[in-house]
């Protein structure tokens, strides 16, 4: 390549999920066992049904569903999601405190672009999603490492400790990917006071929200009194109803800020998807029991993940829940290395702990890269007591 390339982009590193996707072409997989591909964090199946009969009708018969939109989102659902956010958290979330993404991905995006520039920092803690990483790379923001302790929680204390005059927020993501841990009330609370009391912002990414264990409000930050002026929260559509390709999220946030993230989304999309609009509102309005069942069906797989661990040797469960299990191996190898193993011995396909972390990382976990995480969205409880058989009879001699 002979023209310029934008150096920070060139250093960030490839899409990790791009990189699992090349072991399969590159691997010999065992001939007696099907493929489990556990790699992928998102549902494979299609929306329901009646979602896909309201975008096809629209599709159809509503010549505006064509159409550029408002840059912030239709304001049907812009109110239909703050609705929905008022149940569920018991506080006052206006629908000008909502903003529709072209999915969560472009929803942090947008949001980072408000807040920080070239030089300053984000504080986030390790594990961490990946593309949050990326992007902060590209953009020539530093990561502000905070590493989880032990329990795979991270710690106010250290966090506060990290912050300088180039904070500019903690990001927190609950239900936690890769970790599965979903962060106790209390915890967000502090971090939300440290927030506040640095004059930073905390943006708590809620993508794997609906799948929460806990009956309930899942934290208390939106009855916080003027919590829009620290407060960001983040949503996705891809995964409570399955618009993965559809490309919808949110951002729950001030409308001042809102009104810097409309000059980022009128850029790089002008407006989000149309049709996904129109199946996330038919979702909102008319699916809350089959999202509900959906929600127990993936407990269920929870419950199954937390069972197998309990008496299989060599490995242990560091957290679980979402769609993810974060599990701990005794063996002598690093994480990506054992990842390959087992894809090539046992037909399962998952993600390295090397995926999640910075290449040395100071603190009390993952000083030896030895974690893989699982991803069971898309198998069911049989195919987990399966995995378990799989990796019950898993040996490196």
């Amino acid at each position: 390549m002979n023209s310029p390339v934008n150096p920070y982009m060139a250093n960030t590193f490839a899409p990790p999920v791009m990189e699992a996707r090349n072991w399969l072409i590159e691997t010999k997989l065992p001939k007696n066992l099907k493929l489990m591909n556990l790699s992928q964090a998102a549902p494979i199946d299609p929306p329901p049904k009646e979602i896909r009969q309201a975008i096809a009708n629209a599709a159809l018969n509503e010549p505006q569903a064509h159409l550029y939109g408002p840059v912030l989102g239709n304001d049907d659902l812009r109110s239909e999601l703050s609705k929905n956010w008022q149940k569920i958290y018991n506080a006052a979330i206006k629908n000008h405190n909502v903003g529709i993404t072209s999915g969560c991905n472009q929803a942090f995006c947008a949001t980072i672009a408000t807040i920080a520039s070239s030089g300053d920092n984000i504080i986030i803690p390790s594990p961490w999603y990946f593309n949050h990483k990326m992007w902060l790379d590209m953009a020539a923001i530093e990561t502000n490492v905070l590493p989880v302790e032990d329990n795979m929680l991270p710690s106010t204390t250290m966090a506060e400790n990290l912050i300088n005059k180039k904070t500019k927020a903690i990001l927190l993501v609950t239900p936690n990917n890769p970790t599965g841990i979903e962060y106790p009330n209390e915890l967000l609370v502090n971090f939300y006071k440290v927030a506040k009391k640095h004059g930073i912002a905390l943006i708590i990414d809620e993508t794997y929200r609906d799948f929460h264990s806990v009956e309930g409000t899942p934290h208390n930050l939106f009855q916080e009194n003027n919590w829009e002026n620290t407060l960001i929260s983040l949503y996705s559509f891809s995964k409570a109803y399955r618009l993965t390709g559809h490309r919808v999220g949110a951002i729950i946030a001030s409308t001042t800020r809102l009104a810097q993230i409309e000059k980022f989304l009128d850029t790089v999309s002008i407006c989000p998807n149309q049709l996904g609009q129109i199946g996330a509102l038919y979702g909102l309005q008319n699916l809350s029991d089959w999202l509900s069942q959906e929600r127990l069906e993936i407990l269920n797989r929870k419950k199954a993940m937390e069972q197998g661990f309990k008496n299989l040797g060599n490995w242990k469960l560091k957290g679980c829940g979402a769609y993810f299990a974060y599990a701990e191996y005794a063996f002598d190898l690093p994480s990506d290395v054992l990842c390959k193993r087992l894809l090539s011995d046992k037909g399962i396909l998952t993600l390295p702990e090397t995926m999640f972390t910075p290449e040395t990382q100071i603190g009390t976990t993952n000083l030896k890269k030895r974690h893989i995480r699982i991803a069971f969205a898309n198998i069911n409880v049989i195919e987990i007591n399966e995995m378990f058989d799989r990796l019950r009879d898993f040996s490196i001699d």
